[in-house]
């Protein structure tokens, strides 16, 4: 899981911070929207039911931040308490309206997660993603943007590359970030489906696959080499095929050989057998 950052999201981004001019709006559920920048995908149901009876007892005590949309309000901090006060069946929540850009929602939404500390190896490598993209941003300038080591903003990233299938394992917990890396480091890729379902069936550790890795690395497979057919053999094929009218194969062993003459009907069959008989 991704480390906290040790710095408040004001240190950051003064401007969330309320004014003394600004007043807390009571704004109706209905016309909350969550953050569509919003980088975890997944809330668990325990800690928005813990949430919901705590505001069931004592009310909201912090005000989410809300910015104007055409359709109401997107929110910009506290998504959770806007979904436990959903649970708890208020009809309003109280909330600071916030002039934000995008660019900014976005930056703020992916902070506040990485503070809580509970987003998933795969979405905090989604959120990184997403924000050098849309800002134009190196792994370093992001890394001096959000606090983090270009490192470790790199190796969260490429767990991305990894395919669809091993990316959703390591998003629901079955494999951890450190699978991911170590599977990285794979050379083969074609091992890569074997490898993860022996993880998974033998539950081996991050330190048993690194060095599983090391053993396939240096034992790759061997590919057969194709053997080249004489121009002899050729030729004959060649002959065979122009008079049966059909493909023909000529096979040489040790001791024997065989012709194999590829036929699609029982009419084609008929047909060649015909040709041969002549």
């Amino acid at each position: 899981m991704a480390k906290g950052l040790g710095k408040g999201l004001n240190a950051f981004f003064p401007e969330i911070e309320k004014e003394e001019n600004e007043s807390i709006q009571e704004i109706a559920i209905t016309e909350c929207r969550p953050n569509p920048y919003q980088p975890r995908k997944t809330f668990h149901a325990d800690a928005i039911e813990e949430l919901k009876e705590s505001i069931l007892e004592h009310g909201i005590i912090q005000p989410i931040i809300v910015r104007k949309s055409i359709k109401g309000y997107e929110i910009v901090v506290g998504e959770r308490r806007y979904r436990a006060a959903k649970e708890a069946g208020l009809r309003t929540v109280p909330a600071v309206v916030k002039e934000m850009t995008d660019e900014r929602m976005m930056e703020i939404a992916l902070l506040e997660n990485l503070q809580r500390e509970d987003l998933t190896p795969i979405e905090e490598a989604h959120a990184y993603a997403n924000l050098m993209k849309e800002l134009n941003l190196t792994q370093e300038e992001l890394s001096k943007r959000l606090g983090k080591s270009r490192s470790h903003i790199a190796n969260i990233v490429r767990l991305l590359s990894l395919p669809d299938q091993i990316v959703a394992y390591i998003n629901n917990g079955e494999l951890s970030m450190g699978h991911g890396r170590a599977l990285l480091g794979l050379k083969d890729k074609g091992r890569l489906f074997p490898l993860v379902n022996k993880i998974r069936t033998e539950k081996l550790n991050v330190r048993q696959v690194e060095k599983l890795i090391v053993v396939l690395n240096e034992n790759p497979v061997q590919k057969k080499e194709k053997v080249k057919k004489d121009v002899f053999l050729q030729e004959r094929e060649s002959i065979l095929r122009d008079f049966l009218g059909t493909a023909v194969t000529i096979q040489r062993g040790k001791r024997k050989g065989k012709i194999e003459i590829e036929f699609y009907s029982d009419d084609d069959l008929e047909r060649i057998l015909e040709v041969l008989e002549k």
